[in-house]
């Protein structure tokens, strides 16, 4: 049987003990269809803007809909964790993604969802629901927007007007009623800072990103070789991207995070071109032991370095 609850005081409470774990905010939605995200997915996976990332074709249902993703689920809990670096790398060197700087970010927050799952339980009595980092197919940036924690931005990612977008987004969907919140309205304007500087032209139009052009899906997600007609459009980056979020006057507001587990590994941020080029294996296994990057192993960073030159 499920916790009777007062909702306000409830959600109050939920909201207090994730920022006391260190999220940057938390935004609550009624668990229900998405009604508008449904055409633009569609339409999204119909024009093979998803490249080789077919899992994004898995699960078309459970994506728009977390009743169907988890039985008896009433609420999205949506969490934001700030990731943005207090020294980022030097102008010398071959770069990565701000979100890789430091530990794998997956297993960093799902304990903190355990946590916060724990107190829910030991506050109101045996709570259900699941724990979601990037891991399952949940619209994690759709919720935080219904959740009232920003607005998706021309580039796609989730923006604030007070701290940018360099944050993970994260999700418990669990079986009881809450306090809901509100969306906010978009501040893009008539800005275009994002679409202008992406080096590949991956947002073909405002908040549309062809996932199979963008530097981040080349270097990460693509296995096979990258297409030569690419070729001189990476701008040193050989893991992710970070051009479209670096240049948005939002993220003028960004601050350091206070997550020690996310700090580079020292040997990082003094990495050269000539560092990166001559990288060994010995060398990949110490400086990205714990971090994001070993996703593309050895071979794969190697393949991206190659490719630059």
């Amino acid at each position: 049987m499920l916790p009777i609850v007062n909702k306000e005081k409830t959600t109050a409470l939920i909201k207090e003990e994730a920022k006391r774990l260190g999220f940057l905010s938390c935004g609550i939605s009624k668990a229900a269809f998405l009604e508008e995200e449904a055409p633009r997915l569609e339409n999204w996976l119909n024009k093979n803007m998803n490249g080789q990332m077919s899992y994004m074709e898995n699960h078309f249902d459970k994506r728009l809909d977390p009743t169907k993703l988890v039985e008896g689920s009433k609420s999205v809990i949506s969490l934001l964790l700030n990731y943005f670096p207090e020294e980022s790398q030097g102008e010398d060197a071959l770069k990565i993604s701000k979100y890789a700087y430091g530990q794998d970010y997956h297993h960093i927050i799902k304990s903190k969802l355990r946590e916060l799952q724990e107190f829910m339980t030991a506050t109101i009595g045996e709570v259900g629901g699941r724990a979601f980092v990037d891991s399952a197919p949940v619209l994690d940036k759709a919720w935080a927007a219904k959740s009232g924690l920003g607005w998706i931005g021309k580039h796609s990612n989730l923006l604030t007007q007070k701290v940018g977008s360099f944050y993970f987004i994260a999700e418990l969907i669990v079986d009881i009623d809450l306090a809901y919140d509100t969306p906010v309205t978009d501040h893009c304007g008539s800005c275009t800072a994002c679409i202008d500087a992406c080096p590949t032209q991956a947002i073909v139009e405002p908040y549309v990103v062809d996932g199979s052009k963008c530097i981040s899906y080349f270097t990460i997600e693509l296995k096979n070789e990258i297409p030569t007609d690419v070729k001189g459009q990476f701008d040193d980056w050989v893991f992710g991207c970070d051009v479209c979020q670096d240049v948005c006057p939002w993220n003028k507001f960004s601050k350091p995070h206070s997550e020690p587990l996310f700090n580079p590994h020292p040997d990082l941020l003094s990495m050269t071109k000539k560092d990166w080029e001559e990288i060994t294996e010995d060398v990949f296994r110490k400086v990205f032991q714990k971090s994001a990057v070993k996703r593309t192993k050895f071979s794969g960073l190697q393949r991206n370095i190659k490719f630059l030159k």
